[in-house]
């Protein structure tokens, strides 16, 4: 094997790993939307208008119409987030099938 093969060996095995941490930032990012949902949705049933919110290591009082909001903003920004990495693993998709391809032709001569 060439030692122009054996480099894009190399640079599909770390595309591949690239691939995989942005699925896992992605199902971290995934897990997160779900939680915030969920949190969204349970405040929205409380009568109460008095609700607590975790602030660093602090649970601190908040009014409910000033925290739903805010988790409503985070919910969004964990979406873009998502999207990015969706577009990020789309591309590295690509590239990975077309240096595999490239590397299997190499390889057949």
């Amino acid at each position: 094997m060439k030692m122009e093969e054996q480099k894009e060996i190399l640079q599909l095995q770390l595309l591949e790993q690239n691939l995989q941490n942005l699925a896992l930032q992605k199902q971290s990012f995934q897990l997160e939307i779900a939680e915030t949902e969920n949190a969204i949705r349970e405040l929205k049933k409380l009568k109460d208008e008095e609700v607590f919110k975790i602030v660093s290591n602090l649970m601190i009082k908040a009014e409910k119409n000033e925290v739903i909001p805010e988790l409503e903003k985070k919910q969004e920004i964990l979406n873009l987030r998502v999207k990015a990495i969706e577009k990020q693993e789309e591309e590295l998709r690509q590239k990975l099938f077309k240096l595999r391809e490239e590397l299997v032709k190499k390889l057949k001569k």
